[in-house]
């Protein structure tokens, strides 16, 4: 998936982190949030992560 997407981690104990869960409503640890090059939210997946899904995700946007 290399040069299709830029994983970006945050720590929802930090005031960026915070920042980005309260604009998401992320209620949960971890959430993925998947967006399409324009920056539109396209998907969502929280707890453990289902690969396939996100990269269909990845690969379609």
């Amino acid at each position: 998936m290399e040069g299709k997407a830029r994983v970006v981690r945050l720590s929802v104990f930090d005031g960026v982190g915070q920042e980005v869960a309260r604009r998401y409503d992320v209620r949960g640890v971890p959430t993925f949030l998947i967006f399409d090059a324009q920056g539109n939210l396209i998907g969502r997946d929280a707890g453990m992560p289902d690969r396939d899904k996100i990269k269909a995700l990845v690969v379609g946007s």
